[in-house]
């Protein structure tokens, strides 16, 4: 593998010194880009799109080449477990993604067997390895997947849902079949992880999307408590190098500071929660992703650039910020703004590495 020629956001993960504060996006490789939708195109669907390893390598490297991104992500979808465990992931046009098996019962979670991450998720294992490959040392790449209780809300409710009423049902009513669904969840996201540790991710990302539904005991002991685990067993250290583990738990911001004590290296914040408090709240056991309102993208470049200031100007002097939007970047974005809101953070960031 070629050498890392810009490592800020390794290190800035780490909460050691950088030059500029580290930028990238959520969902940047993604539909907002024109030419990600022809490569979709080319592909046939989004699914035809993710196993396809020069397909997924090429949209991944695509807004490397319209911005001065600090790390690029692997393009691929969370819900990878759940359709290697047998349920049938597909996607419906304008509804979003569907299982053809949901679960529902103590048998439905005693038949779901602990994919093999090195064989029934090959293909993602292969474009990791693709995407090293192209990188050649150009950034860093990010590794990633649904936290057990985001993947279960999809399992369980058999695709996207407003209120969670088939797995909250499950949650208070059967809590011990969610603990068996969530355990091996937790088993095979570990393993997924470090499988893409091994084919060359050089940070990973837990998305916990819908952690923030819960309630706040709930929460710690269906959501964070099995991400815990996770992190307790992740290859942190490969190539000579510590590998950087990120967790997100959107509208989570209430629960930082027993987040903070998961184990993992930084966290994730959506703009709901102020920077400045989450620093405080924090202290130095972590550093902090995030955190702009992906809908300041419609904005006017100069009022884009006033956000990333205030920001900025929040987080402070000193180590361990890593600059992203609250949540992916939304589709109807200009992509001309992304790149305003990229340029700004290495511009206005310098004055706080001095």
């Amino acid at each position: 593998m070629a050498e890392l020629q810009n490592d800020r956001f390794l290190r800035a993960l780490l909460r050691e010194p950088v030059d500029v504060t580290p930028v990238w996006m959520m969902r940047q490789a993604g539909r907002y880009l024109p030419e990600y939708k022809a490569t979709r195109a080319l592909a046939g669907d989004f699914l035809s799109l993710c196993k396809n390893r020069e397909l997924a390598c090429e949209v991944t490297l695509q807004p490397l080449e319209r911005f001065e991104l600090d790390a690029a992500i692997l393009f691929s979808d969370i819900l990878t477990i759940p359709d290697a465990m047998g349920l049938g992931l597909y996607f419906e046009e304008g509804e979003g993604p569907r299982f053809k098996k949901v679960i529902r019962t103590e048998k439905d979670v005693e038949a779901l067997k602990v994919p093999d991450a090195a064989t029934d998720l090959d293909y993602v294992m292969n474009a990791v390895k693709e995407i090293r490959s192209e990188l050649k040392g150009r950034v860093p790449l990010i590794g990633f997947s649904g936290s057990p209780w985001t993947l279960a809300t999809y399992m369980v409710e058999g695709g996207s849902s407003k209120d969670f009423r088939h797995l909250k049902k499950m949650m208070y009513a059967e809590p011990q079949v969610l603990h068996e669904l969530l355990s091996k969840l937790a088993q095979s996201v570990t393993n997924y992880l470090n499988e893409q540790i091994l084919s060359g991710a050089q940070a990973v990302q837990i998305f916990d999307t819908w952690g923030g539904v819960l309630s706040g005991d709930m929460y710690k002991a269906f959501s964070l408590d099995y991400m815990r685990k996770i992190i307790s067993g992740l290859i942190r250290e490969h190539d000579g190098r510590k590998v950087p583990v990120i967790m997100f738990t959107k509208n989570g911001g209430q629960w930082l500071e027993v987040m903070a004590d998961a184990g993992a290296d930084a966290l994730g914040l959506d703009w709901t929660t102020d920077i400045d408090d989450a620093r405080r709240r924090v202290g130095g056991k972590v550093a902090l992703q995030g955190n702009m309102d992906p809908s300041v993208l419609y904005a006017q470049p100069e009022r884009i650039r006033q956000e990333v200031a205030d920001i900025l100007q929040r987080f402070g002097t000193g180590n361990g910020h890593v600059f992203n939007l609250g949540h992916g970047i939304h589709q109807f974005a200009d992509p001309e703004h992304a790149k305003v809101f990229v340029d700004a953070v290495h511009e206005l960031s310098a004055k706080y590495h001095v």
